[in-house]
């Protein structure tokens, strides 16, 4: 993995940060509804089940151990009851699926198929999960929604702060208006739509607001402006940061350029031009560094995110780099 400078990863660790600290009430948010919590906690033990049972070493009575637990999930569990009580039919009928696997499973099991039924098994429980989910309560999901719009709104801020100090320091930096404007008006029309509850559609516009400040921060990297401000052990680790600002970049062209449908012949024209030459480059950047030709596939990777940030301008839509 690869180090990076404090100011690129401002935002993911005040995330992380706001993600703790609200952690636990959503913990305890969930527990609050044992049938949600029951399914969601719980771990898998099934896949493994399905590779002790193919390596020959799942015996007869660890079997019917996974057996007895399941049924007792689908059954007599909290997050059974839940569904029962739920009246969701979404959620009734994949507890319905589940159970109709879990007896394909039993089948094959008393007739003595143990690989069988270990290999069928964990389809019982996924659809166990898919019910519960839809039967959770509406309060649950609202919570859980407005928590990570309002993670995601404090990782903005931080990443729009860290941008706007840093810029105000470079002198030689373009485009801070437009780009700040840009973040702020996402973030706003985020707000507006938190402010109705619709925490889905936010959250969507925030992560647009969040993609244009990380890629903001990382642009200034370019040229000298923050070369003394990122530390690599080697040039394989700035290969992997590149890779990142890279990804950031595409990552915009989804979510901007696809959205706006350009409607225009030329310049979508003009559009999937820079997206293939794009990825010409990236091939090879990727190609070079399989070759442990580090300096050259980062060189490769900047051209084939230059490639990127042409492609989102040329659609319309400002962005720096």
């Amino acid at each position: 993995m690869y180090r990076c400078s404090s100011l690129l990863l401002a935002g993911r660790a005040k995330e992380k940060e706001i993600m703790k600290q609200i952690g636990m009430a959503s913990l305890l948010m969930v527990l609050s509804v044992g049938a949600v919590a029951q399914v969601v906690a719980s771990p898998v033990p099934e896949s493994a089940a399905s590779r002790l049972a193919a390596s020959g070493t799942m015996d007869k009575e660890q079997m019917a151990a996974r057996m007895a637990s399941v049924e007792k999930l689908l059954t007599t569990s909290s997050a059974a009851k839940q569904i029962e009580a739920s009246g969701d039919q979404g959620a009734l009928a994949k507890r319905d699926q589940a159970l109709g696997v879990f007896h394909t499973a039993k089948s094959a099991f008393d007739a003595g198929d143990i690989a069988k039924a270990a290999a069928v098994l964990p389809q019982a429980t996924v659809l166990m999960f898919e019910a519960a989910r839809l039967a959770a309560p509406a309060d649950v999901l609202s919570k859980k929604q407005e928590a990570d719009f309002n993670a995601r709104h404090e990782s903005v801020k931080a990443l729009l702060d860290a941008y706007k100090r840093v810029a105000k320091e470079k002198s030689a930096v373009k485009g801070v208006s437009e780009t700040v404007s840009s973040v702020e008006k996402s973030v706003a029309a985020g707000e507006k739509l938190a402010a109705a509850q619709k925490y889905t559609e936010g959250r969507a516009e925030l992560d647009k607001a969040y993609l244009v400040a990380k890629a903001a921060i990382s642009s200034l990297r370019s040229g000298d402006t923050l070369v003394r401000s990122l530390n690599f052990a080697s040039k394989e680790e700035e290969y992997h940061y590149e890779i990142d600002r890279n990804e950031t970049h595409l990552m915009l062209v989804k979510v901007l350029v696809e959205e706006k449908q350009v409607t225009n012949p030329a310049l979508n024209e003009q559009v999937r031009s820079f997206l293939a030459k794009s990825k010409e480059l990236r091939d090879a950047a990727e190609a070079a560094a399989g070759r442990k030709e580090y300096e050259k596939a980062i060189k490769l990777m900047e051209d084939s995110t230059l490639e990127l940030v042409r492609a989102i301008r040329n659609a319309g839509i400002y962005i720096p780099g």
